[in-house]
């Protein structure tokens, strides 16, 4: 690092300084207890990144885990209308108080301190940065297993503000099916190998579809080339999920915690494992 380094502007710095690395860990609020922490991330939007947090931390809270949610897409937030929270957080002696599901998953996004949910966040790229780590250091998580961050679609600001300032235990890549994922991956990859950030492994969303008339696979995206994209890399495939048009109903109906999440009980078992996430 150059002795004329400004930290204060390290979340856009463009430099490849290695303390960078390690010298920024914010502390969490005091009311946080927090466990593990889990970076779900997607080198392009239109994956479903959004749609697979909520049915991870979804998963995860099916199975008596303590889940929290940080919506780190701060210009486009999409994590409480998929569980049809709307009212607004309010703050405390000690910071600003989560917002539950139905379910007691803790949230905490943009939307939620908005005046108004349609209203645009017009922000630079540092503001957003900050607004992100404010989640971390002024929100009272309470006691959580574990704490899921959607992350924004590919690796600028916000991405090196989270590696940056977050102890984040591991990162889950969410991508789809096209030429183009083998380049999408290896950016979200080695984004997190630079910051020393452990990859959990890769979940394929829209894989396949499965023909109401004849049960046969149909691969509308083309047939997946991820497991050879995941083998040169050596990381782990957590799972390959056909479309769902369902997910994205309840989603926009605000009742993602109904849907049956068993489709990923072998994906949240490795991940469990790749974390050593114990009760």
């Amino acid at each position: 690092m150059s002795n004329n380094c400004d930290k204060s502007q390290c979340a856009s710095c463009k430099s490849d300084c290695t303390e960078r690395k390690t010298d920024f860990i914010e502390m969490p609020n005091v009311q946080s207890h927090i466990k593990k922490v889990i970076a779900i991330m997607s080198g392009k939007g239109g994956v479903g990144k959004s749609s697979m947090t909520s049915c991870i931390a979804v998963a995860l809270c099916k199975k008596g885990y303590r889940v929290g949610i940080l919506d780190g897409d701060i210009t486009g937030p999409s994590i409480p209308k998929a569980f049809g929270v709307h009212q607004k957080a309010v703050g405390n002696g000690n910071g600003i108080d989560v917002v539950k599901t139905k379910n007691g998953i803790s949230i905490m996004s943009a939307n939620l301190i908005l005046e108004q949910e349609d209203d645009p966040v017009v922000w630079r790229g540092p503001v957003i940065g900050n607004a992100v780590k404010q989640f971390w250091t002024d929100v009272a998580w309470g006691e959580l297993d574990v704490l899921l961050i959607d992350m924004p679609p590919g690796t600028g600001d916000v991405p090196l503000t989270v590696f940056q300032s977050i102890p984040v235990d591991g990162v889950v890549i969410v991508t789809t099916p096209q030429d183009l994922v083998s380049l999408i991956v290896k950016k979200s990859y080695h984004m997190a190998e630079k910051m020393s950030i452990p990859i959990c492994g890769i979940i394929e969303n829209m894989s396949y579809m499965i023909c109401d008339d004849c049960g046969k696979k149909l691969y509308p995206f083309g047939e997946s080339k991820l497991q050879q994209v995941a083998d040169e890399m050596n990381i782990d495939v957590l799972a390959q999920l056909p479309i769902q048009p369902d997910i994205a109903m309840l989603c926009d109906a605000g009742n993602i915690e109904q849907k049956d999440v068993s489709f990923l009980d072998e994906a949240i078992e490795k991940l469990i494992q790749k974390i050593e996430l114990s009760f």
